[in-house]
Order: C-alpha cells, then structure tokens, then sequence
C-alpha cells in the first residue's frame, strides 16, 4: 500500500473546497488531476472516501476518519518540513538524572536573554546519551565518557562528588566523609547513567552494590537507610528531599562534566551553549 501526501493534500482540498473544481484552484491543478488522485488514493486503501453527486461532495463515514488522520498527518510533515529548514529555531537539552544543578536556572535564563530565537528545552531522558541516540534531545548534559564514536563532547565543567544519606544515618552528622567511611556500606548504582562505579575505591575496599535505573528509586531507597549512593553535587542542588542529606566526599575525584551532540549533524547552537556552560562553571 503506497499513499502519497500528495493525495492526502487532495483529499482535505476538496472536504475543504467542497467541489473537485474549487479543489483544483486551490491546489493549481486541473480538475482531472483531482479525479485522478483521490481515484488512485481510494483504490490504494480500498476503500470509498467520497459521495459525488452534481450538487455536491460528501466524505463517507470512512471518510470523514481518513480525513482527520490526513489533517494530522500534513500537520506533522509540514512540522518536519520546518523542522529541517528553519536553522534550527529550538534546542533539547537531554539529561539522566540532573541537569546543571545549581547552574540550571541561571543558563535557562541567561540563555533567553542571549538567544531569544532559539527556545530552550531541558529534557530528562535515563539513557547513556540522555536522549541523543533516541532523538529525543540535540544536545546532552553527560557525566560520563561517551564510548559511542557518532557522538562528540566537550567538558564545560566540574562538580564534586557528594554522598546521599538517610537523614537519621552515623555518618549524616558529619560536615563532610571520606571514601574509607564508605566501603563497609552498600552502594545503590545505575550502571546506565551513574557517574560513580566501585572502582572509586581501591580493589581491596570496594563497598557491595545494588543497582536502580531511576533517581526517584534511588533517592527512596536511600531514605531507608539500606544504602547510601555517591552522585555529582549537582544532584544535591536538583533533588532535596525529606529525609536525605548530602555530604562531600573530600577525597573523591570531582566528575567532569560534558556536553555531547552527534559528530555529523551538530546543533547550531551547541558551541554557544558549550561557552555559556563553561563560562558559569568557571565562575562558580
């Protein structure tokens, strides 16, 4: 079965024009032209569309459904259209579990006032590339290499690493811990898109793990107490929650942060956002 947007086009001219010779004005065609397409769209579905009489054009009940998916589908192939020829007029930000922490709100809206035409989305996306493999997202706030050669990245920035405790827990009291407080508990992990693994830890202290593949199930999880889980700050700044604190891990390399995009098709705008990013982690 083969149906042509060019016979949808027909098909809504002439529900809409309410004659085949209005139906071809509007579409600058012959009126034989018309017959001819809706003819070859209704032997493609195998099914009658209209009514013709000499008065006029009515859609049949099988009609008037096709005709309200056609409207949707030239919707969205116009929206692709524009998609792909406009320069890009919004940007997707994708990200896993946190954004940019505490620099969130100041990008969102130092980026309005810098590049009011292109709008700015943040989408999270629990994926490796936070919704650029997808299609989710043109660019992705990353905290770990990408493996995957079709992307690219740059690193904008640095975030400690905090640890998340139940709030009644020993070690909760404390300003801040050290890996070493650490390797007797139970690390709650997502292997997809955590920032931290055991390796953190020498191979002879390394804690148990369990794994989680959402924040919100980490952060439940955490509250009771059964395990602790070691993030970036800007999880801290994101996701406050009764019944959890954060603490720094002093003696914990601090996790890089990256802006990724697809090699082959970078965004227009992924240079200016990778400035600004850099430019708000530089100056704190």
């Amino acid at each position: 079965m083969d149906v042509e947007l060019r016979q949808l086009r027909c098909l809504v001219a002439i529900v809409d024009e309410g004659t085949f010779t209005d139906a071809a004005i509007a579409l600058g065609v012959s009126q034989a032209a018309v017959s001819r397409t809706l003819a070859s769209l209704e032997r493609a579905l195998g099914v009658r569309l209209l009514r013709r009489t000499s008065r006029e054009v009515t859609p049949t009940s099988t009609g008037l459904r096709v005709v309200a998916q056609a409207r949707r589908v030239l919707g969205e192939a116009a929206d692709l259209v524009r998609e792909a020829t406009s320069g890009r007029t919004s940007l997707r930000i994708g990200y896993a579990w946190s954004a940019l922490g505490r620099h969130t709100p100041v990008f969102q809206r130092r980026w309005a006032q810098s590049r009011p035409g292109t709008e700015l989305h943040l989408v999270r996306v629990n994926s490796a590339t936070a919704g650029l493999a997808e299609g989710v997202s043109e660019l992705a706030v990353v905290r770990r290499p990408l493996e995957d050669r079709r992307f690219d990245s740059a690193i904008v920035g640095l975030e400690r690493r905090v640890v998340a405790l139940a709030a009644d827990d020993p070690l909760a009291g404390r300003r801040s811990v050290r890996l070493a407080d650490l390797s007797g508990r139970t690390l709650l992990i997502d292997k997809r898109t955590g920032s931290t693994t055991p390796d953190l830890w020498p191979p002879d202290s390394r804690p148990a793990t369990e794994e989680t593949h959402d924040v919100d199930d980490w952060l439940t999880v955490i509250a009771t107490g059964l395990c602790v889980g070691v993030t970036a700050e800007a999880t801290a700044h994101q996701y406050r929650r009764a019944g959890i604190v954060y603490r720094p891990v002093r003696d914990a390399e601090p996790i890089a942060v990256r802006l990724a995009w697809w090699r082959d098709d970078p965004h227009p705008a992924a240079q200016p956002a990778i400035e600004l990013l850099t430019s708000l982690y530089r100056n704190g």
